[in-house]
């Protein structure tokens, strides 16, 4: 089975001659691949995604080409913003539920890279051909729900794309134009967006061997002052866990959270969900974010500093990073 080439990290876009960059689109990434009246997708961990986007295998069916893979995302637009959760509620074991929700919200294949075409493997080809051979069957192939990944030679350009996003992209990659596709290698570069939030510490939970802080949970207010769980910061240096639990412990008092709160619906909830210190929303605190999904933060965050200068009712669901929607696509990529 082909593995997607992958990236690593960086903390800035290569500089120099010879880089396409691409937007890094916040999705489910897919191979999507054609052999006459089958089509399987498959996700960057191998599962099979077919069953769970029937109306995107439709569409590749409707293709004027009968063999080709492609590399590239699934994403779904919800009303007016791009939406992960959407994508995550695909993963039902209903197939009534899944055909209803491809009827809601079809989800779109973002083509980025093609790896095969009418039989030919292109594998062992340039980038730099592999964008020319996908531009090619992009114009040939024009079905609903098929896009092709804007990319561009011009740094500057790529960076222009991470500021005037509003930090809406999950970030943008870059790949060697010279540069055969290796699968399975980390091969690609990719720059994420990294944005702060000045939280309220609206509790805490008690590490899993320890009498002593293990996580924040962290909380912002809407604009009925209700103060909702948003995410967790566990990257606390182990010298300052010992006061930091005094600290927390002299300001234990229910509820913590008067909107959702921990043990609610969630992507991370577990049998430890419920176990949690209420506080008074007294201390905020700056973490690192990436990416926020129904208003939580995607991932645990980075712990920066402790604001005594900001007062909690500043910590809003404000100043977070905007999703990206399908008009400001057209303004930073023409499409």
């Amino acid at each position: 089975m082909l593995a997607p080439m992958e990236a690593l990290l960086a903390v800035e876009l290569p500089e120099g001659d010879g880089w396409q960059f691409e937007p890094k689109w916040d999705g489910f990434r897919c191979l999507a691949r054609r052999e006459g009246d089958e089509v399987t997708l498959t996700s960057k961990s191998g599962k099979p995604l077919a069953r769970y986007f029937p109306e995107v295998v439709e569409m590749l069916l409707g293709t004027k080409g009968r063999q080709f893979m492609l590399d590239g995302e699934l994403i779904i637009s919800v009303g007016d913003v791009l939406s992960f959760d959407a994508l995550q509620m695909r993963l039902h074991p209903a197939e009534s539920r899944i055909r209803k929700l491809a009827v809601q919200t079809p989800a779109e294949l973002m083509a980025f890279d093609l790896l095969e075409v009418s039989g030919k493997g292109l594998l062992e080809e340039p980038l730099s051909k592999r964008r020319q051979a996908l531009e090619k069957f992009m114009a040939s192939n024009k079905p609903a729900g098929l896009r092709l990944s804007p990319a561009t030679a011009d740094r500057k350009t790529a960076i222009d794309w991470l500021k005037r996003s509003g930090g809406a992209l999950d970030g943008v990659i870059a790949k060697r134009l010279d540069l055969e596709y290796r699968s399975g290698e980390r091969a690609m570069i990719k720059v994420k967006q990294q944005r702060t939030a000045d939280c309220i510490v609206g509790g805490f939970r008690y590490a899993e061997k320890k009498k002593e802080v293990g996580s924040l949970l962290l909380g912002l207010y809407d604009d009925d002052g209700l103060l909702h769980h948003v995410g967790f910061t566990s990257a606390i240096p182990s010298a300052d866990r010992a006061p930091l639990t005094k600290k927390l412990e002299a300001l234990i008092e229910a509820p913590g959270f008067t909107g959702d709160a921990p043990g609610g619906p969630s992507r991370w909830a577990n049998a430890r969900s419920a176990e949690w210190q209420p506080l008074k929303p007294k201390l905020v605190v700056e973490v690192r974010y990436d990416q926020v999904t129904g208003r939580r933060f995607r991932h645990g965050t980075g712990f920066l500093r402790w604001r005594p200068d900001k007062s909690p009712k500043q910590c809003t669901f404000q100043q977070l990073a905007p999703e990206l929607r399908p008009s400001e696509l057209k303004e930073l990529f023409g499409q």
